[in-house]
């Protein structure tokens, strides 16, 4: 039996799925995980290639599992998307991640620390507070319009 060498994860809220394969790329298990059982099946696994797409939750899992001793790459979505062979869903999904990730050519987004994620979720959590205050600022300018009102009078 072969041994599992790279196992592509589609992560998403509650249920991933995880698509593993061998070095010839040869498809050795295609199964979903619950998000409280992840860690404990990768415990299992010999250390391997664990691809993931770069999205929100990516860095943590890549830090865990490096944690583990899994070599952990993050793939830009963009990369992934043209190995999705049919109906997308994460199934495929996991698929394809594992195929662009067996890719000798292929570029991967490094894994961020806590501390390099903290200060753009700041400056995004700020960023919607400034375009969520000028949405209401135009909906209560165009409230009182309706009324007659001017803001500017």
């Amino acid at each position: 039996m072969s041994e599992v060498t790279t196992i592509g994860l589609d992560i998403a809220k509650n249920v991933f799925h995880a698509h593993g394969a061998d070095a010839g790329g040869r498809t050795l298990f295609n199964r979903k995980i619950s998000r409280t059982k992840l860690l404990e099946f990768f415990a299992r696994q010999p250390r391997c290639l664990a691809a993931l797409e770069a999205c929100g939750g990516a860095h943590h899992w890549g830090r865990e599992l490096t944690q583990m001793g899994h070599e952990v790459k993050l793939i830009p979505p963009a990369y992934v998307t043209p190995f999705v062979k049919r109906n997308k869903n994460d199934a495929v999904d996991a698929e394809a991640i594992c195929e662009a990730a067996q890719r000798p050519n292929m570029r991967f987004v490094a894994i961020k620390s806590e501390e390099q994620q903290a200060p753009a979720l700041v400056f995004r959590t700020r960023d919607l507070l400034v375009r969520q205050r000028a949405q209401l600022i135009n909906a209560i300018r165009g409230h009182l319009t309706e009324y007659g009102l001017s803001p500017s009078s």
